[in-house]
Formats: C-alpha cells, sequence, structure tokens
C-alpha cells in the first residue's frame, strides 16, 4: 500500500481522518502525520505514525515533509488572507517532491458568481483545484459540505428563548458532520478508484425555517426563525458583543445560503460511507434538549 501523508494532522478534521484510517487496518508505519506545532504531535507519535514538521509558508519544511510519500491528503489552510499563495507552495513542494496522488479538501459551492458573499473562501479553493489540476499529479477533490459541527455557532446561544436570526432567506444549506466527511476522505485514501475525480461531499440541504421546526419539536416550543436583513443582522450580532470578524464571517456564509450557494444533496458522501450521513435532526437532539429550555 502507499505511504500516505496528511496535514494539518492535529486539527479535528486530520485526527479524525487518521482515526478512521486505523481502524480500516492501515498499518501505522505507512501513515504520515504533518503539524506546523510539533508541541501537539506526541499522540500521532504513540501510535506509531511518523510525524514530520511542516508550514504552509515554509516551502523548504514542505518539501521536506513529502519527500518518499506517494499519496497526500491536502487539508486547506485556515486563513483567509493569503492561502491562495500559501496552497501554490504545496502544490508546487508536492509536484517537485514526486507526491503520485493529492486529495484536497475543497469548499462545497454551486456558483461561480463574482458577487459572491463567500468569494473570499471560494476563490482561493477554485485557484487550488486549479493549480492542482494543472500540476500533472493524479488527484482528487473533496469539495466538503459546512460543518455541521458549526451549526450551533450560526444559531447563537440564545437560540432557544429569542429563535434563529440571520439572513439567510429560504436558501437551503448542506450541513455536513466533520467526522462523516472524514471516514469519507479515509475511504478514499485507502482506494485507488478516485483518481482524477471532483466530489460534493455532504449531507442534504435544509432551510433555517425547517431547522427552527425541528427545535421547536425537540424542546415542545415553538422556535421562529426570522429572515433577517444582512446589516441589521450584522449591526445586533456585533452590537450584542460578538466580535465582529465572527459576524462578518457568519452574515457571508448565511447571505451565501440564501443565494444557494450551498446546496447539496448526500449522494457521493452516501456512496462511500456505504450508510447514510448523519442528518441535521439527529445531530440537534444530540445537542439540544427540553432541559435547555427549563
Amino acid at each position: 500500500m502507499e505511504k500516505i501523508l496528511i496535514t494539518g494532522a492535529t486539527g479535528e478534521y486530520g485526527k479524525a481522518v487518521i482515526d478512521t484510517m486505523i481502524k480500516m487496518g492501515v498499518k501505522t508505519n505507512l501513515i504520515c502525520a504533518m503539524a506546523r506545532d510539533t508541541t501537539k504531535i506526541n499522540h500521532l507519535e504513540r501510535l506509531g505514525i511518523t510525524t514530520v514538521y511542516g508550514d504552509y509558508d515554509d516551502y523548504d519544511s514542505l518539501f521536506t515533509a513529502f519527500d518518499g510519500i506517494e499519496k497526500l491528503l491536502f487539508v486547506s489552510g485556515t486563513t483567509t488572507t493569503n492561502r491562495g499563495r500559501q496552497h501554490k507552495q504545496v502544490v508546487k513542494a508536492a509536484k517537485k517532491a514526486g507526491v503520485n496522488h493529492i486529495v484536497y479538501t475543497s469548499q462545497l459551492h454551486k456558483t461561480d458568481r463574482p458577487d459572491s458573499p463567500i468569494k473570499f473562501v471560494v476563490n482561493s479553493h477554485l485557484e487550488t483545484e486549479n493549480a492542482i489540476k494543472k500540476s500533472g499529479m493524479r488527484y482528487t477533490i473533496l469539495r466538503n459540505g459546512l460543518y455541521m459541527d458549526l451549526l450551533p455557532t450560526f444559531l447563537g446561544t440564545d437560540v432557544l428563548t429569542k429563535g434563529i436570526f440571520l439572513p439567510a432567506g429560504e436558501g437551503r444549506v448542506a450541513f455536513t458532520l466533520r467526522n462523516d466527511l472524514a471516514e469519507a476522505a479515509a475511504a478514499i485514501l485507502v482506494s485507488d478508484s478516485h483518481k482524477n475525480k471532483t466530489y460534493d461531499l455532504c449531507a442534504n440541504g435544509v432551510t433555517f425555517a425547517e431547522i427552527a421546526g425541528f427545535l421547536s419539536k425537540i424542546i415542545d416550543r415553538e422556535i421562529k426563525y426570522t429572515n433577517a436583513n444582512y446589516d441589521r443582522y450584522i449591526d445586533g450580532a456585533v452590537g450584542n458583543g460578538t466580535p465582529r470578524k465572527m459576524v462578518l464571517m457568519l452574515a457571508g456564509f448565511a447571505a451565501a445560503v440564501a443565494q444557494g450557494e450551498l446546496n447539496g444533496e448526500s449522494t457521493n458522501l452516501e456512496a462511500l460511507l456505504v450508510r447514510n450521513p448523519k442528518d441535521v435532526l439527529s445531530f440537534l437532539k444530540e445537542n439540544y434538549n427540553v432541559n435547555d429550555f427549563k
């Protein structure tokens, strides 16, 4: 079997991919974990996994980390300011180091609108996808749905008393559990059947009005969804103490939902998991209950 390296291995997604691969029976000596902060890799070393230092801003560290690697899971960076430049360095280093197959975590999107409220995210992903395809390496692009794990952040801490207030219109959003996405990535990494493919990976889309209905049933009390004015939402959230940078991110994604950019269906993810991915109702039942309202 090929030697596989996972970047961002100390993050929740990277760790979940590694854990899943081990459960699938992949020998730990075939798994490499790359991290920028080497103080967080002790648990991986105890599993017998080779750990290496690598920083997306440091080309030489990337080239060294990728030496001898045949398949690379390239977990996208978290910064939005210089991510395009960072990602091109990763692709260049992987190509020069002789990586045969690169698997990249991109973002689910349904339009290429120039006025997209999430173009600050999508544009760097598209640049990276294009760089990978032009590199000549075999590739698999994973256009992952918005993490379901972030849903409570969108709903806010007062959702059970004040309802949902977002500029998301009646658009549908394919919230997807991070661990389901990690399991799908692991299935791709251990297979040879996904070369030069691009997959939308997500659960089925839901509206925030439907999410309000789910919560209403869970706590046995009506939870309302208000399709907020974009500027009013920002002013209100900032006025309530939420950091402006966070508010602008949430508002941008909510506006993208309204435009239909983050909708999807679970077809590809379901096939890779060989089961249904977790749905929003199940997630909400696990994270909210009637006692939260008391």
